[in-house]
């Protein structure tokens, strides 16, 4: 699904919302994973210039899960260690997007390259 507006970001709760309750997380994963949605949405529209998010239901014997995707062709993230740092922030924020997010699942993935874009792929397992 495109995020490239607020509305989208607002659309994208809503989908991993229904994701989640479909897949039935718990109250409390279901806040965990439309949470850290939200902040990497919010992230693809202002630091990455609007992208989209992707989403997997996975099984794992009898585990099963959520996995997002968002992705962006935008400028980047240069140092990828200092954005994962506490308290940082590039835009003014409070700087909890990216190292908040990754607190909230159970696994967390960042790969980007400046000048071509970012992905960060969240799983949470139920």
């Amino acid at each position: 699904m495109a995020v490239r507006t607020e509305e989208d970001i607002v659309a994208s709760r809503q989908k991993v919302r229904l994701l989640a309750q479909q897949l039935k997380f718990s109250l409390v994963d279901q806040t965990k994973m439309i949470t850290a949605a939200s902040e990497l949405s919010r992230n693809t529209v202002v630091h990455g210039g609007g992208g989209h998010m992707r989403w997997e239901i996975l099984e794992q014997g009898l585990k099963r899960g959520l996995r997002l995707v968002f992705e962006d062709n935008g400028p980047g993230i240069p140092d990828l260690k200092l954005a994962l740092t506490d308290g940082w922030t590039s835009g003014g924020g409070m700087g909890l997007g990216l190292p908040g997010s990754k607190r909230l699942v159970h696994e967390f993935d960042v790969q980007s390259t400046p000048g071509q874009g970012t992905s960060v792929s969240i799983t949470r397992w139920k």
